[in-house]
């Protein structure tokens, strides 16, 4: 699919899920086309996904962005009780 430049300015969104069921978008000014919004990688699933709002969306984005190995429970519970202590300080230092 080939559009204009104003034309993808105020259809952004539209293009975007085109893009994302697979679809390739030429962006054009005066006939020429000058960049091309393609996918970053094949779409693993459904070609269509699932309407925002739903938990299918959720879910879905959820397995494309998997938590990073850093964000742990035990690095959270580490920051969870740092920020208790520090709580507890303050605390203290008001008596």
């Amino acid at each position: 699919m080939q559009v204009n430049v104003l034309e993808a300015k105020n259809r952004l969104s539209e293009l975007l899920r085109a893009v994302q069921r697979g679809e390739e978008v030429v962006i054009a000014n005066r006939g020429q086309g000058i960049a091309r919004l393609a996918p970053l990688r094949a779409a693993a699933g459904p070609a269509e996904p699932a309407p925002p709002g739903q938990a299918a969306a959720f879910l879905d984005w959820l397995a494309r962005h998997p938590r990073p190995p850093s964000a742990t429970k035990a690095a959270d519970a580490e920051r969870h009780a740092d920020i208790q202590t520090r709580i507890e300080e303050q605390r203290s230092s008001w008596d």
